[in-house]
Order: structure tokens, then C-alpha cells, then sequence
């Protein structure tokens, strides 16, 4: 018995002691908030005419510009490392505000997301007008800022009370740390970022469901 307990101190103990460290800086912790209730966009048309609204729902948001197709690359590599893994989630969507006279452009782009996936209802795109997409922008109160073709390549978790989501204060490693969006553009960023937070906010709901469904179960 003792023997055992010496092997699993040496050599088990160790090794699952690096897969938690090794999991995510922000493993098992709350996703920090960086703006609080940003405002809705249920007013703006979607390709099918349906009210896309971000209340009651995870997000993960978009802002595409002008050119769809500069997306492209970046649009896989979210349908292959975020989307694939957590589209399961009932309440987990994609949403992307475009400008208004891209819809062309954006069923060519939903055409191609097809062949990557057999599901891609929770795609959305919603289109506003110039102006309406920089006052929006304006309002999630964020430290990047969108180019001259209403473009950014950073994507930004949002949760169902409409908080933007993300990295806040300081790590475990006791670094300071920020990042309010996830570069789409960069594979390695959304492997491992990226995938560890959507991770924490799916799990936080998931406790919170647990926790109502027990609460029910009692009363």
C-alpha cells in the first residue's frame, strides 16, 4: 500500500499537476467582464429577415467590413476550433454585423461555411449602416478599433446578459493581463486562448443551469 502511495506522489501526482496548470490560464476561474450590457441589435435584418438578438444567448461577435471574402481564412479557422466543438450548445451562436450591401457577399461566404459543416444555423450575419456599425462598436467600449472598411480581425465573447467577456487583471502567474477580443486570423490564438475562455463560459453556465434544475427540485 505504502509503495503505491510513494509511486502515485513521484511520478502521477506530478504529471496531473501539469495538465492543470498546463490547461489555460484562466482554468476553472470566472471569465472577467470588460464591458457591461452592451446594447442590442435585434433591430438590424439578418439574410432570412429574423430578429437576431444577443440577449439569452452566448455570443461570439464579428464585425466583417466591406471585403467578406478577406474573411475567409479567418471564418474557417472559427468553424473548425470554436464552432465544431461547442455548436452543440443550444445557446451558442456566431453573430456578424456587416454593412449594409454585403448581403451578396455573405451567402457566397454562408455557400462556402456549408462545406465545412453539416450545421451552420448558428451563423448569423446582421446589417446596419455605416454609422450605425461605428456607434455600436463605440458603445462595447474597447481599446481596439475598427478599420476604414468596418473590419476587425477580432472576435468577442459575449454573454446572455449582453457582457463582453474577457481576460482582466492579473494571471496566476500574477501578470497583468488584458484581451478584450480573439484575433480570428491567427490559429494557435483561438487554439489555445480562445478555446480555454469559451470553455469558462459554457462551464459557467452549465453550473448555473445545474444549480436552478437542483433549486426546482427542491422547492
Amino acid at each position: 500500500m505504502k509503495k503505491n502511495i510513494v509511486l502515485f506522489v513521484l511520478f502521477i501526482l506530478p504529471i496531473v499537476a501539469y495538465l492543470f496548470f498546463a490547461s489555460g490560464i484562466n482554468s476553472f476561474a470566472k471569465l472577467p467582464t470588460i464591458t457591461k450590457a452592451i446594447p442590442e441589435i435585434k433591430q438590424w435584418k439578418s439574410l432570412d429577415n429574423n430578429p437576431v438578438a444577443l440577449s439569452d444567448k452566448i455570443t461570439i461577435l464579428g464585425f466583417t467590413g466591406t471585403d467578406i471574402e478577406k474573411n475567409k481564412g479567418g471564418f474557417f479557422n472559427l468553424s473548425q476550433k470554436i464552432y465544431e466543438k461547442n455548436k452543440g450548445f443550444k445557446d451558442f451562436q456566431f453573430v456578424f454585423v456587416a454593412p449594409e450591401g454585403t448581403q451578396t457577399q455573405v451567402k457566397e461566404m454562408m455557400k462556402k461555411l456549408a462545406t465545412l459543416t453539416e450545421d451552420i444555423s448558428g451563423w448569423h450575419f446582421v446589417f446596419a449602416s455605416p454609422d450605425e456599425i461605428q456607434a455600436f462598436y463605440g458603445e462595447l467600449k474597447l481599446a481596439g478599433k475598427l478599420d476604414d472598411q468596418l473590419h476587425t480581425p477580432n472576435v468577442f465573447i459575449v454573454d446572455k446578459n449582453r457582457n463582453l467577456r474577457g481576460r482582466k487583471g492579473k494571471s496566476v502567474k500574477g501578470d497583468v493581463e488584458y484581451k478584450e477580443g480573439y484575433n480570428i486570423d491567427m490559429v494557435s490564438e483561438l487554439y489555445n486562448e480562445m478555446t480555454d475562455d469559451v470553455k469558462i463560459i459554457l462551464a459557467e453556465y452549465r453550473l448555473a443551469l445545474k444549480k436552478n434544475h437542483n433549486a426546482t427540485r427542491q422547492i
